[in-house]
């Protein structure tokens, strides 16, 4: 077939563009590397920096973890921590009566005594007590006391806010038991016998904060949970007309008694200086010596 130059033409101007367009994409494709090239790319060989990527990537993955866990611990903390304390002194006519009434109050708020004192003086009968009861019920027993028992005659109720003591703590004790996972970790891919040591001392220094934290943590939930009631039960004793007049024989021969022991202390007091009577007359000797002395010259 022949063409003429007019087809010609036409020809070139549409097989130019296209190698024009293959030219451009064989050398975009050259200079650039390939995707084999880029994965067989070796990474460094020394071995302390990728010690201290492998550190760094652990720390900051520690520092997320640790950042989640106090945002949750802080979620969870939230609810109030309130320690109430109270005491209470009340005047009974029977002692013996007035503490059956308290076992029974004490039962019906689930309360116990945690320690009892009793002391019988000359002048009244006085039963001590270390209540503790539910905080949802210290209220209730504080009103069931009230008037019902005997005659109230002091009474101080106070409430502590350790809130955010509690929650510090709990961070603290999170943040603590991360760290401790972490020197877990690097002691058993310790290389050296002094690694290891360091590290131990290190994990015992942890476990003995985490030891002193969950203990601060359940004394606070023990005093949060259970409030304190410090109770007095005292009877006042009376006298009546024949015991006044033997109490006061008594109370004449006990001055009597008194009296003869203050003297016998006194003399024995008076012994116990022996030392200066011993050293008055000497000094009253060489005084009066001087003195004659003195008017001779």
């Amino acid at each position: 077939m022949i063409f003429d130059n007019t087809d010609k033409k036409t020809a070139m101007n549409k097989i130019f563009p296209v190698l024009l367009l293959c030219i451009t994409l064989t050398g975009c494709s050259q200079s650039e590397p390939k995707a084999s090239e880029i994965l067989m790319v070796e990474p460094p060989q020394d071995k302390n920096i990728t010690n201290r990527l492998t550190i760094s990537e652990k720390t900051e993955s520690d520092k997320n973890s640790s950042t989640l866990q106090t945002s949750h611990q802080k979620t969870d903390t939230i609810s109030k921590k309130i320690i109430k304390n109270g005491s209470m002194t009340i005047q009974v006519g029977d002692l013996k009566k007035a503490q059956n009434q308290t076992a029974e109050i004490l039962k019906k708020n689930n309360a116990y005594v945690q320690q009892e004192q009793f002391r019988n003086t000359d002048t009244d009968e006085n039963l001590s007590m270390t209540i503790r009861v539910p905080y949802q019920n210290f209220d209730f027993l504080i009103s069931s006391f009230s008037g019902s028992i005997g005659s109230v005659q002091s009474k101080n109720i106070s409430s502590n806010d350790v809130t955010e003591q509690y929650t510090d703590t709990s961070i603290k004790l999170a943040n603590t038991k991360i760290y401790l996972e972490k020197y877990r970790d690097m002691l058993r891919s310790a290389a050296t016998t002094k690694d290891m040591l360091e590290i131990q001392e290190k994990i015992r220094g942890l476990e003995d904060e985490i030891d002193i934290a969950e203990g601060t943590l359940r004394y606070i939930d023990d005093r949060v949970n259970y409030s304190t009631l410090e109770l007095s039960l005292y009877k006042e004793k009376v006298r009546s007309s024949a015991t006044s007049k033997i109490g006061f024989g008594n109370r004449f021969a006990d001055s009597l008694t008194e009296g003869w022991n203050s003297f016998v202390g006194f003399l024995l007091g008076l012994v116990s200086f022996w030392p200066f009577f011993i050293l008055i007359p000497f000094i009253i000797f060489l005084f009066k010596k001087w003195r004659a002395r003195k008017k001779n010259r």
